[in-house]
């Protein structure tokens, strides 16, 4: 597909998707949240990360708006902070109220660079659908594609999913990173090709 037809197709895709987000009820959302998280807390109980990177989900995004505060009891917490070119700083999460912004809610703490993601065992990624390759789609800034190429090979790249956004295939670009494994509500922890394969 060559890449004007894959944009094209991948805006469409991230309506439709976004789209269907936005129709569920706030009980699916919160219910979706509480098994996310604890499939999640169950992957950082198993493979003991030492420093976790992860973000601050958005209304309609998998996770919860509490999903800092989960994992920040787990160990050391990077969160991103959206620079002006549309990459990735972070700064480590110091409690909820350390956080300000709407409707991208942000660490106000001392920033360490887009690099510092390369520092964490396991990172979590907001994502509007991932395929059975791993292939990724994002809200299409590009962001987490140019921060996903700093994570470490080694690291366990994670998206959140809500059921449904687990497809067979994507549209794709060249610059378009790969996620090791997803979560859903229904289906739990699903581990994909390794990231770049």
């Amino acid at each position: 597909m060559e890449h004007s037809a894959a944009a094209a197709a991948k805006t469409e895709a991230r309506g439709n998707l976004l789209t269907a987000r936005r129709s569920l009820p706030a009980e699916v959302r919160h219910q979706a949240a509480v098994r996310v998280q604890a499939e999640l807390v169950a992957l950082v109980r198993a493979i003991r990360p030492a420093v976790i990177a992860s973000y601050v989900p958005m209304a309609n995004e998998p996770g919860g708006a509490d999903l800092p505060e989960v994992l920040a009891a787990h160990g050391p917490l990077l969160l991103p902070v959206l620079r002006t070119d549309l990459d990735l700083d972070w700064a480590y999460f110091a409690g909820s109220e350390s956080l300000s912004g709407a409707p991208l809610r942000e660490p106000r703490g001392p920033r360490l660079g887009p690099a510092a993601v390369s520092g964490a065992d396991l990172v979590v990624v907001p994502a509007v659908a991932v395929d059975r390759t791993g292939m990724r789609l994002g809200r299409g800034g590009g962001s987490y594609d140019r921060a996903l190429t700093r994570v470490r090979p080694d690291a366990l790249v994670v998206a959140l999913l809500f059921d449904g956004e687990l497809v067979e295939a994507l549209p794709a670009e060249p610059h378009d990173a790969r996620v090791g494994a997803a979560i859903m509500p229904s289906t739990g922890l699903v581990r994909l090709p390794v990231r770049g394969s």
